[in-house]
């Protein structure tokens, strides 16, 4: 019991009823054995002994019972739905099914069930106070899995990281990093903050930022990067809103900043990108055109020319 709490005055009753009772039996057993009278403990086996045997193989047959539809039920989940989900709803079928069935044991042998209510509910206030953690990450895992934000295999960043989804559990998921480190992160730091599903979408966009010389010519640097966008066409997506875009951005200290956008399968993302960067620098360098680096001018007055005073 908790500290501050009380167990039922039925439940003390029951319990002191059911320990007397024992002690009867076992002392009139004890002494009809010592006198030579085999049929006094009859009452042992009829009373604790068959009811034990009983209550035992219920719960073995209870066991497979719930394995069995555990299986049954979460198997169709696992093959239309999603792995993890269906191993979730599996493990609750389970574990319902085994509540029941103690329950259903404990009434016949003559425990009141219903008498350790107020026991049951105090012990889950506490354990929930003490384990509100831990209950958290929990409820964030089940969240994880109805609303499914992302699935094994996806490419996600969430709680301050960017890795591929290995698992996902009920109180963790699973993580697998790009330089093939294993991160285990709470599921409720993972509910609480933004999702960024990387992977969810067949199609990504590459974006490859440059600058280029005030001298050049905005119009042939405009062909060049075309023709760089090009060479990579058959890496491209095609359509409505896809395809590439070169875009002429900002006026920066050192240089004009153009943006090519490349639209590629997801699947291929960094591969295009440095194809793509590559693309760019050689074109670029093949017509002349420079890629300057920020630059600081400095003028210096001519130290012939005379100061007058007071200057």
């Amino acid at each position: 019991m908790f500290q501050g709490e009380e167990t039922p005055p039925a439940v003390e009753d029951r319990i002191k009823q059911v320990s007397d009772k024992a002690a009867s039996d076992v002392s009139k057993a004890l002494e009809g054995l010592k006198n030579g009278d085999w049929e006094a403990a009859w009452p042992l086996i009829s009373d604790y002994a068959i009811p034990a045997v009983g209550a035992l193989l219920a719960l073995i047959i209870g066991y497979m019972v719930a394995k069995l539809l555990a299986r049954i039920i979460s198997a169709p989940v696992r093959k239309r739905v999603d792995e993890t989900l269906g191993r979730f709803v599996g493990k609750m079928v389970y574990y319902s099914v085994m509540t029941c069935i103690v329950i259903a044991v404990l009434s016949t042998v003559g425990i009141e069930v219903a008498s350790f209510a107020a026991i049951l509910a105090a012990a889950g206030f506490a354990i929930g106070m003490a384990f509100q953690g831990t209950l958290g990450n929990f409820a964030s895992g089940i969240m994880l899995l109805v609303f499914r934000p992302f699935k094994v295999g996806d490419v996600v960043s969430a709680a301050g990281v960017t890795a591929k989804i290995n698992e996902i559990d009920l109180f963790t998921t699973t993580m697998d990093t790009p330089d093939n480190r294993r991160i285990i992160v709470p599921n409720s730091a993972i509910a609480s903050g933004t999702i960024e599903n990387l992977s969810h979408h067949e199609e990504r966009r590459v974006d490859v930022a440059v600058g280029t010389d005030y001298s050049a010519d905005l119009r042939q640097t405009r062909e060049v990067l075309e023709q760089a966008a090009t060479a990579l066409q058959s890496q491209m997506v095609a359509g409505d809103g896809r395809g590439y875009q070169v875009v002429l951005g900002t006026l920066g200290d050192s240089c004009v900043n153009w943006t090519v956008r490349f639209w590629t399968k997801a699947e291929n993302y960094w591969p295009v990108t440095e194809a793509l960067t590559e693309s760019v620098k050689n074109h670029l360098d093949d017509a002349g055109i420079g890629i300057p680096f920020p630059q600081l001018d400095i003028h210096v007055p001519d130290a012939s020319v005379s100061m007058s005073p007071g200057q």
